[in-house]
């Protein structure tokens, strides 16, 4: 699933292949991707304006056209989004594509089509339809961070993989900053000491900056994430055998050394 540093390499495609050009010619191909606009629509509206410099909060990537509408993009579980030539044949899964001047075509391509494109008229209906966001995770300060767990009393993996409490992480980085920080997953958030809070955010912004230079969650050996999938999978910090459970309905994976439950 596309987490924020995949997001953040969206946004560079993007703005490589379409910032400050003129969208020439929007295809639909599949409109079961379009969220609250129909196809005639969200043709009329884009074609002929230019794309200016994209923004991301969290897992959402916005395509602003100056004082225009704002495209917004969400991935879903297997949504990318791809700069290739008009020319190029297109893929199965690619389901509207935007050609630009320059001789650059963007690709929207999802697979499952969980999420889509939508088309927020101005600021304000961006700021309403991304108001249930909690601050970025990328962007948030260690004051906001501490506030953010010190309000919760769910598990700590539930509060960090909350969107409306903080956005842009996902299963792999809750995982590998839980880990990195040795705290257990199920802790509850509100219980965390201020030094197992500082211990997160200070690998929340490691881990997050070493994904976004990958561009996505990286499985490196000396990384959790590289070892979470091994047949036999052993911590790569000390060696003890991980441990699987479920937190929040999702798949969660732990060093019973290295973040011990405190019972």
């Amino acid at each position: 699933m596309p987490e924020l540093p995949d997001v953040e390499g969206f946004c560079e495609v993007l703005r490589a292949c379409a910032t400050g050009r003129t969208v020439q010619r929007v295809q639909v191909r599949d409109a079961g991707v379009l969220r609250g606009v129909s196809a005639r629509r969200l043709r009329h509206v884009l074609e002929g304006r230019r794309f200016t410099e994209p923004e991301r909060h969290g897992k959402w990537l916005l395509a602003r056209t100056g004082d225009g509408p704002t495209l917004m993009l969400h991935f879903g579980m297997t949504g990318s989004l791809v700069c290739c030539r008009p020319g190029d044949a297109p893929e199965a899964h690619d389901r509207v594509l935007f050609t630009v001047d320059g001789d650059r075509q963007l690709r929207y391509r999802d697979q499952r089509k969980l999420q889509g494109l939508w088309l927020a008229d101005d600021d304000s209906d961006v700021a309403r339809r991304l108001g249930r966001l909690g601050p970025d995770a990328l962007a948030v300060d260690r004051e906001e961070f501490d506030a953010v767990l010190t309000s919760r009393r769910g598990r700590v993996k539930t509060v960090l993989l909350d969107q409306s409490a903080l956005a842009g992480l996902g299963n792999l980085l809750a995982d590998e900053i839980l880990w990195r920080a040795q705290v257990w997953p199920a802790s509850r958030a509100s219980d965390l000491t201020g030094a197992e809070r500082r211990r997160l955010y200070v690998q929340m912004r490691r881990t997050l900056r070493s994904a976004v230079t990958a561009g996505c969650v990286p499985p490196r050996d000396s990384w959790l994430t590289g070892h979470r999938d091994d047949p036999v999978p052993a911590c790569p910090r000390c060696g003890a055998p991980l441990r699987r459970s479920r937190i929040a309905g999702r798949g969660t994976v732990w060093c019973p050394r290295c973040q011990p439950d405190g019972a």
